[in-house]
């Protein structure tokens, strides 16, 4: 089990998101490790980095897209309250069944109970929702369809929800900050401002790390 002198393990998707924000200054604190593209990859390797590391806490660092950019801007950045998993299940539209509807639950947390396709993140109340994809939204008629799903989400990630079940299974809390680098569905990537997102993203980590600092 983690103790007070276990690490803060800091995780990256990809090797992209990992350079531009060691360009941009870096993170500060934090042991650093890369969870992986999408939310199969994420899923197993925190799993194992969980169980080698032992961290005391998790938080997972990268860009999302926004699902509302006059309220959520694009070059921000936000924690979320929960995390939300999107595409696995069957049907389509508002016909779509969710494995639990299904009767096909995702996993049990340490405690036995069984875990949702929604879960709980470490962050202040009142902060958003995310959702996590397989696929990234190709088209604004799909962004629609997953908006229309989840009308109190903001954001839109492919690692989060793979990241949070890793965690809710070894008992160790999770904080999700990502910066907003594209509209959802938006697939152009000239319009996407990457470097603003995860400079926006670097400068609230930073600030979310120095805090448990203080507080470990």
């Amino acid at each position: 089990m983690p103790s007070s002198g276990s690490p803060t393990l800091v995780l990256v998707p990809t090797e992209l998101e990992e350079r531009r924000l060691a360009e941009l200054g870096g993170l500060g604190l934090g042991l650093v490790a890369r969870c992986g593209f999408g939310p199969l990859a994420a899923a197993a390797l925190t799993a194992e980095l969980l169980a080698r590391l032992r961290p005391r806490r998790v938080l997972l660092v990268g860009i999302a897209g926004s699902y509302r950019p006059e309220v959520f801007p694009i070059g921000t950045a936000l924690e979320f309250a929960r995390v939300r998993l999107d595409g696995v299940g069957a049907g389509r539209g508002a016909a779509f069944a969710s494995p639990s509807q299904l009767g096909f639950p995702q996993a049990t947390g340490p405690d036995g109970v069984a875990l949702g396709e929604e879960l709980a993140l470490d962050a202040a109340p009142g902060a958003p929702a995310l959702v996590t994809v397989c696929a990234a939204s190709g088209s604004e008629a799909e962004a629609e369809e997953r908006r229309a799903r989840h009308r109190d989400a903001c954001a839109e990630d492919m690692e989060g929800f793979g990241v949070a079940l890793a965690c809710a299974r070894a008992g160790v809390p999770l904080a999700i900050v990502r910066g907003l680098s594209n509209a959802v569905g938006e697939r152009d990537g000239r319009a996407w401002r990457v470097r603003e997102a995860l400079e926006a993203a670097r400068l609230r980590a930073r600030a979310l790390l120095a805090r448990w600092e203080e507080e470990a």
